[in-house]
């Protein structure tokens, strides 16, 4: 019994909570709108990334082994061992700097063109904001004008200016986080950029060092 009115409770707070934000997000104007539209944007394309770089588990193999998958291709497994099985499939070091370029090609566009929306999306929205921000104060200022007076100013007067406040905050709520997550983001991006061509080196050296019998010399 107790655990059912907590859940009532519980669902009752949010409700009220939820019609307080509906509220408050109405009283912004269109511009609550577009920001709202930016956000979802940007955050569902950052969702998206993070996912597919999670996806290739490049962080998840140490390099111990695949460095071993790059002479023991029957031990390969997973998408790093995929990986392997596209750039170790030419037969001169011409071919596996061909193969390097077309998986950067095709691995990182994808990545440089949403992080890049992104981006725009952090910088747009407190442009938003601050436009929602000036339509609320000329409608403050045009209740103002009208001379009417009485409580239908006022209410004309402390809508404008609701207005002007409200989507100026969100347009920061909105683009402060989403620097942040842009910026983990493209960390992380940078990172598998760099195993990439990592693995191009140690690849490399490996092809040479079968179609030679010497070791390549190492890089730092």
């Amino acid at each position: 019994m107790t655990d059912l009115l907590d859940i009532d409770a519980i669902r009752a707070s949010a409700e009220r909570l939820w019609a307080e934000a509906m509220e408050i997000w109405l009283a912004g104007g269109w511009a609550m709108i577009a920001i709202a539209a930016i956000a979802l944007l940007m955050f569902g394309l950052g969702i998206h990334v993070q996912l597919r770089l999670r996806e290739k588990g490049f962080l998840r193999v140490p390099e111990k082994v695949w460095r071993r998958w790059i002479d023991h291709p029957a031990e390969r497994k997973g998408p790093i061992g995929d990986l392997l099985d596209f750039v170790t499939g030419g037969r001169t070091l011409e071919d596996t700097a061909f193969f390097f370029d077309q998986l950067r090609t095709t691995e990182m566009a994808p990545f440089e063109r949403d992080l890049k929306v992104m981006k725009i999306c952090v910088g747009t929205a407190p442009l938003v904001g601050l436009l929602g921000t000036v339509t609320g104060m000329l409608a403050t200022f045009g209740a103002l004008a009208s001379g009417a007076g009485g409580d239908k100013t006022m209410g004309m007067v402390a809508s404008g200016i609701s207005e002007a406040l409200i989507t100026t905050e969100t347009g920061l709520v909105i683009a402060i986080p989403g620097l942040f997550f842009q910026y983990q983001l493209l960390r992380k991006h940078q990172r598998y950029q760099a195993f990439l061509a990592h693995l191009e080196t140690v690849c490399t050296q490996t092809q040479y060092r079968h179609r030679t019998g010497h070791r390549a010399p190492t890089t730092t």
